[in-house]
């Protein structure tokens, strides 16, 4: 019998660790991957983070000589950011006028000029292209920026994206440097279309396209909700990963603008702003596939427009996407899903939630049944309006039978407790006991037999009882000299007065106060109850989850 041989026990490393110890970027580790068949195989992990034997890894770059030196992409990046500092966009742009064959831009220094071609001639004019890309990209994300699309947004997106027609158009209205336009679908084949506020950003993208042999790519400069510079085009997929939080998108500029087809969206709102600049850039039968924070989800001040893009069928689904999807920070964001229907007949009936906040944000975007529910349109369009995957698929699996019966159970126990709490009082002896002969407690705390509690004082003698103490200190005498002229009221047990009252009194009277106590507790107890069961009854009523008896 052939036995299975033992598991490496050395150190195991990820590919971007092996980055950082030759100096290089993921891509080109990647690259040796496949380029190179003695790279050393995968000792562990899976098939999207593989690790491999650190002991193998230092062996093959000795053998490479792939650790010994600095490599010509790093020196190339370092002298980069020495030469152009924050504005690497215009560095980047410069080195790819370069590569494209173009002349020389003069702000260029000699020794970038040198690097860049030498790494292009090394590894040829794409990977180098790619590699620069990347440290750019890893650059801003360490820098806590939001101004590119990460990695893993654009890997979800492409994957909920799926096959895209040959011929189809695709469209990013906020594209950045390309990253999610040139990514979604086939290399060759798809139409791309693309705007982009910021112009260096536009013009490397458009660079990026020509040098990495895409056809049919147009990539324009201009803000898109402001300057549309696309207003005739019809895409069949409009991916896009606004930016958000924009305190001034443009709303006093375009209030009657003809694409709030749902609704003018307030200053607050601009992510609704961008959502329908994309649906009105969409073909009949296209799609919408756009990146939101969560909060746009529930937020108060998009409830109506969110309640038109549900009741017309439009929304067909929005995903929670793993937490660490975004680039900086690890804050939940959503991907709503949009189509337009090709005739009235042709909306949605309920949409799809699907959560996967939980999921590893580098493993598989395929969610299990238990994390999918497709919510009718009806059960979505309540005052709320919320449209938080999680919500909706905990509802679908909520046991709303069992949790009923818990609830109806607990309810009536306690309103059955709450019956027998109510001490029995019979009529008093006439005029308020705080009339008779009172003291202060600022008094009593002075001879030493209270202590000023929080929040209230408390006794510290068998001469005084607690209850009793306390029961009078809400007394409506004491509540009028709490009260200040503007009726807020606060306890003042300095400047309250009880009555004095032998002990055998104080403790009939505190069991008396202790009694409503529990009442009261007990009584905000049932109130609590009541409402959710009335909550649950209404919404398991409502869903087909709970039925009336027969």
């Amino acid at each position: 019998m052939t036995e299975t041989p033992a598991p490496k026990a050395g150190p195991l490393v990820t590919g971007s660790e092996i980055a950082r110890l030759a100096g290089v970027t993921r891509a080109a580790v990647s690259n040796w991957r496949r380029r190179y068949e003695d790279f050393p195989a995968p000792s562990g992990g899976g098939v999207n983070s593989p690790l491999f034997d650190l002991a193998e890894v230092q062996a093959w770059l000795d053998r490479q000589r792939k650790g010994q030196d600095v490599s010509v992409e790093v020196q190339l990046w370092q002298a980069l950011r020495g030469a152009y500092g924050d504005d690497l966009i215009g560095g980047l742009v410069d080195v790819a006028r370069l590569l494209a064959g173009g002349e020389t831009p003069e702000r260029l220094p000699s020794d970038v000029v040198r690097l860049a071609r030498d790494l292009a001639d090394s590894g040829g004019v794409v990977e180098a292209v790619s590699a620069l890309v990347e440290r750019f990209i890893d650059s801003v994300r360490r820098a806590g920026s939001d101004q590119i699309t990460s990695p893993r947004v654009v890997r979800a997106i492409s994957h909920f994206a799926g096959e895209v027609a040959p011929d189809a158009t695709l469209f990013d209205p906020a594209c950045g440097i390309g990253s999610l336009l040139l990514a979604v679908g086939q290399e060759r084949g798809p139409r791309r279309c693309g705007q982009e506020s910021e112009a260096r950003r536009a013009l490397f993208a458009q660079l990026r396209a020509d040098l990495t042999g895409r056809v049919d790519v147009g990539i324009v400069a201009g803000d898109s909700l402001r300057d549309d510079r696309w207003t005739d085009l019809k895409a069949d997929l409009v991916v896009c990963d606004p930016p958000v939080g924009e305190p001034d998108w443009g709303r006093e500029d375009l209030l009657l603008d003809p694409r709030w087809e749902f609704g003018t969206p307030s200053r607050a709102e601009g992510e609704l702003a961008w959502l329908q600049h994309a649906y009105a850039h969409t073909a009949p039968g296209g799609r919408v596939l756009m990146v939101l924070p969560a909060s746009v989800a529930y937020r108060k001040a998009g409830r109506r427009i969110r309640a038109e893009l549900v009741r017309r069928g439009v929304l067909t689904q929005v995903t929670a996407l793993p937490s660490g999807t975004a680039a900086s920070h690890a804050l939940p964001v959503h991907l709503w899903h949009l189509r337009r229907p090709r005739t009235p007949g042709d909306a949605v009936t309920a949409v799809r939630m699907v959560d996967l906040t939980a999921v590893d944000p580098d493993g598989s975007l395929e969610p299990g049944p238990e994390k999918v529910a497709d919510v009718p349109l009806i059960d979505l369009l309540d005052d709320v309006v919320d449209l938080t995957p999680g919500r909706h698929v905990d509802d679908l699996r909520r046991d709303y039978a069992a949790e009923y019966r818990t609830l109806r159970q607990e309810l009536t126990e306690q309103v059955r407790l709450l019956a027998g709490l109510l001490p029995a009082l019979i009529e008093g002896d006439g005029p308020s006991s705080s009339d008779g002969s009172t003291v202060s407690v600022a008094d009593l705390a002075r001879a030493g037999l209270v202590e000023y509690g929080d929040p209230e004082p408390v006794s510290i003698s068998d001469q005084l009882d607690t209850d009793y103490l306390q029961g009078f200190l809400r007394s409506a005498a004491n509540s009028r000299r709490s009260t200040s002229a503007s009726g807020t009221f606060r306890l003042d047990g300095k400047g309250a007065r009880i009555p004095q009252m032998d002990i055998t009194e104080q403790r009939r009277y505190g069991a008396a106060f202790r009694a409503l106590q529990e009442f009261e507790e007990r009584a905000r107890r049932v109130v609590e109850l009541s409402r959710d069961a009335a909550t649950l009854a209404r919404d398991g009523l409502g869903n087909g989850a709970l039925a009336p008896e027969r």
